[in-house]
């Protein structure tokens, strides 16, 4: 158990991680690469349903655990998660990540039709915000929702959207006012059947993932398929990532704590010069820096989470920093729990090579390290 949980958790919250440790354990942590990706993914999906962890990704009214999805089980979960399986880790994260736009301005029907089978598993979802030209520049994108005897037809590329032929529906931000520019943004509700909708690549990227790039060619969809108002788009694309922010974090502490697992581990069975590698100082003063970092990141992400649950002021800066100090030093940890590994750390296949390759990506997602920088910046010269 971690005992830096207090004083941001409860007991519930203590329970919950109880629980997800101990099925991480049994189900995930003897288990390899996955060899069919999209397979498996699905098959994820499905098994989180049916231990009921996707109901904290969800409000209780439409099949949630709680009132109100808290960044606190959103963290616990995908830290564990990610302690296990990358995968794992991403098929939850991803239900919450394009779910939670429909929680945060979905109507009561959107919310019927869509989150409770987010809850069990039984549907998969995708958020569809970036494009070849429009990354860490969201404003700057170009699928277009022109509207057409009371629909919209949606023109435009996506790509790097995860789960890309595997969701059952997605969450895609088009311009219905191209000259209002940001202002000009809205959300759909786009079902993966829909006609028109596309999926053109399937991703090959460094860690599984099933990922790729969907176009939507003269995509007819309805005007109940708008989520809020027209033009709320970026505020409500803004909104989602901000709760789920500290929650990439979370799951870069959870492979920072298996790597280290993994060194501390390592550094008592492996025997050199005569004795454990672990005697040596240097060997000692690795595994201090990389126990540290970790403890601090820790405590950055649970603070933040804490933050956005009781509605601080400081939510948003926090979660920037959570994020960017966490991603950062789990790749730190990472990097040096596979340099006490020596050679065995780079065989294919193996923990350490596996975690090398899943943890570079949580730099760059949900907003680049630069980007948090800049957030940062920006929410310290406000309150100034």
């Amino acid at each position: 158990m971690v005992r830096a949980m207090l004083p941001f958790f409860d007991k519930d919250h203590s329970s919950l991680r109880s629980r997800a440790r101990a099925w991480v354990d049994a189900q995930l942590l003897t288990t390899g690469a996955p060899g069919d990706v999209e397979k498996t993914a699905r098959q994820l999906v499905q098994q989180l349903g049916k231990e009921e962890f996707l109901r904290f990704s969800v409000p209780g009214e439409f099949g949630g655990k709680h009132a109100h999805v808290e960044a606190r089980n959103l963290c616990i979960l995908r830290e564990e998660l990610a302690r296990g399986s990358a995968l794992a880790d991403t098929m939850f994260a991803l239900q919450a990540l394009g779910s939670y736009p429909i929680t945060l301005a979905g109507s009561d029907e959107q919310k019927r039709r869509y989150l409770p089978r987010i809850a069990t598993g039984e549907t998969i979802a995708a958020f569809a915000l970036t494009e070849p030209e429009a990354g860490s520049d969201v404003a700057s994108l170009q699928t277009q929702a022109i509207k057409r005897d009371g629909n919209y037809s949606l023109s435009g590329t996506k790509r790097f959207i995860s789960n890309a032929g595997i969701a059952d529906y997605y969450i895609v931000f088009a311009t219905t006012d191209p000259d209002k520019k940001a202002k000009g943004i809205s959300a759909f509700i786009v079902d993966a059947n829909s006609q028109g909708l596309i999926v053109k690549e399937k991703t090959a990227v460094m860690s599984p993932h099933p990922i790729g790039v969907i176009a939507f060619e003269s995509c007819i969809v309805a005007a109940g398929s708008v989520l809020g108002a027209e033009g709320e788009g970026l505020s409500i694309a803004y909104g989602t990532l901000d709760v789920l922010r500290c929650t990439v974090g979370a799951a870069a502490v959870g492979m920072a704590q298996r790597a280290l697992e993994e060194a501390v581990r390592y550094s008592r069975e492996r025997r050199q010069f005569g004795r454990a590698i672990g005697e040596f100082q240097g060997i000692q003063f690795k595994l201090a820096d990389m126990a540290t970092e970790l403890e601090a990141a820790r405590l950055l992400v649970y603070q933040a989470a804490w933050s956005h649950d009781c509605a601080s002021p400081d939510a948003k800066r926090q979660s920037a920093m959570a994020k960017l100090y966490a991603t950062e030093a789990a790749q730190r940890i990472v990097d040096q729990a596979l340099q006490i590994h020596g050679g065995v750390g780079v065989v294919a296949g193996s923990i350490m090579e596996r975690l090398y390759r899943d943890v570079r990506a949580l730099r760059i997602y949900e907003g680049t390290s630069e980007i948090q920088k800049l957030v940062i910046a920006r929410e310290l010269m406000k309150k100034a």
